[in-house]
């Protein structure tokens, strides 16, 4: 357990470590979606040119990122000083700070933002650019637009502030929510009673392409990022079978705008209604 927080309390001043939980996943479910993928994509030129226009975002939204974690670091810091926070009244230990810090950080940082952005016309507009994609794959799962990072952050603050928990625990949780991004947005075929258990605790990839669906209701559902329980809970769940899955958005976005960079950064500055 030590060696763990000892760990991940400096992770924040390892950017090789943190770029490696990111592209050893998104390499390894490269492999796996090219050998056994869930669906046919048909790319607008190439998976290469697809992946490109993808990484641009995640770059983007990793230098804001990075430069937004000292106001994580300094709130995590004052919580701990403070007391402030349910880990500090209930004098949780470690291990059930880490415990309750992850599944916080999920909810405030993964399940709520995500119901908010949905609801709230304004962050809809930001978060149209994760949506538009008609070609679901491992590179899509940190398709965001730049501002996305800005309320992103906002959350997770909200989440730190509630509960209290120290660096250590958010970057965990960050560390977990970005592998599961990576694998729930992953074209790959799991077997079907695999995904479906999988699904009761965790987010699966089936369960999550059916949030990228084009449709609503089925866009406005399944909104968890690594477990599955918030959706189930609070009534946002919803089953699809893949088959009937179709990416992207409803008539009001054209859906061969979802490589037009230009289109993409303007998105929360039009007026588009569901």
């Amino acid at each position: 357990m030590n060696a763990i927080i000892d760990y991940f309390s400096t992770l924040e001043s390892k950017p090789l470590h943190r770029l490696a939980f990111l592209a050893f996943p998104i390499f390894i479910l490269w492999l796996v979606e090219s050998i056994k993928p869930l669906k046919e994509m048909r790319y607008r030129k190439s998976k290469s040119r697809h992946a490109i226009i993808n990484f641009g975002f995640t770059i983007c939204h990793l230098i804001i990122h990075a430069a937004l974690a000292v106001f994580l670091v300094m709130l995590c810091d004052w919580c701990q000083l403070s007391g402030f926070g349910i880990v500090h009244w209930l004098h949780f230990n470690s291990a059930w700070t880490i415990i309750f810090g992850v599944l916080a950080m999920d909810f405030f940082g993964g399940w709520l933002v995500h119901f908010v952005e949905h609801k709230t016309p304004l962050f809809w507009r930001a978060h149209i650019v994760h949506h538009t994609d008609t070609n679901i794959d491992v590179t899509s799962g940190l398709r965001h637009h730049p501002i996305e990072a800005f309320i992103r952050w906002l959350f997770f603050m909200i989440g730190i502030l509630i509960t209290g928990i120290p660096i250590y625990v958010v970057l965990i949780a960050q560390t977990l929510m970005s592998m599961f991004t990576m694998f729930t947005h992953a074209n790959i075929n799991l077997p079907y009673q695999l995904d479906r258990w999988l699904s009761y605790i965790f987010v699966s990839p089936n369960m999550h392409k059916v949030h990228h669906h084009y449709k609503q209701p089925f866009t406005d559902s399944n909104y968890g990022t690594a477990f599955s329980i918030w959706d189930r809970l609070l009534g946002t769940y919803l089953y699809l079978s893949p088959n009937d899955i179709v990416y992207g958005l409803d008539n009001y976005y054209k859906m061969e705008d979802d490589e037009d960079v230009k289109k993409l950064l303007k998105s929360p500055f039009k007026n588009y209604t569901k």
